[in-house]
């Protein structure tokens, strides 16, 4: 297989990456019978060549089952963030981060080494009031140009509430999930499996979801 970034591209995100403040892990979980496992493998492998602040461990699920359920991670390719402290927020993907998705995954790797979005505080409060588990899933396709800012949301509220879990999940990888929570159109946002928004929502909107469900 080819590169994925050609140098171009590579180059992009370097001086993207050059922003990073601390060193961050990435924890890849594989199967050898996913569809895009390798290519996913390939993306974080170019990725972290990138950068001298990414660690990239790589597991093999059914040879690292403790750890699989140490982080609930039952989907492959399924990778987490984690910052410079080992300290996992709830930030992960599902399948391969590619096309549009590039850039929440590229936003991730920022904003999990400290250099976070800031909030208004209005919306720190509320996010702070969240005291019980909240599951973000954003449902995606590589060719959608508004799902990336529906998983960089999702990802920004793990980030600032432990209770919170957010997973960009890509919806033809994993179509058999897709189907079973009706997604015809991207991005779809569901949260603990109960309710669902669509389309890049504004974070408030995310907010007002997951208050009903407290």
């Amino acid at each position: 297989m080819g590169k994925l970034f050609n140098e171009e591209v590579a180059s992009q995100i370097k001086g993207v990456l050059a922003q990073m403040k601390n060193e961050i892990t990435i924890k890849l979980f594989i199967d050898g019978k996913c569809d895009t496992c390798l290519e996913t493998k390939q993306l974080l492998e170019e990725t972290k060549t990138l950068s001298d602040k990414i660690n990239l461990v790589v597991h093999e699920i059914n040879e690292s089952k403790e750890e699989a359920e140490k982080y609930d991670i039952t989907l492959t390719p399924t990778f987490i963030i984690l910052d410079d402290k080992g300290t996992y927020s709830g930030v992960r993907f599902s399948g391969f981060p590619g096309g549009y998705e590039i850039n929440s995954f590229v936003s991730s790797l920022l904003e999990m080494s400290g250099l976070r979005h800031e909030f208004p505080q209005e919306v720190v409060d509320r996010v702070a009031k969240i005291k019980e588990p909240i599951d973000i899933k954003v449902f995606v396709t590589l060719g959608c140009p508004h799902c990336p800012g529906a998983v960089e949301t999702a990802h920004r509220l793990a980030m600032l509430n432990s209770n919170i879990k957010a997973t960009m999940i890509e919806s033809q990888t994993f179509m058999e999930l897709a189907r079973t929570h009706k997604v015809s159109s991207v991005p779809k946002i569901v949260f603990n499996d109960a309710l669902d928004l669509l389309g890049n929502q504004p974070v408030e909107a995310f907010l007002d979801e997951i208050e009903t469900l407290l």
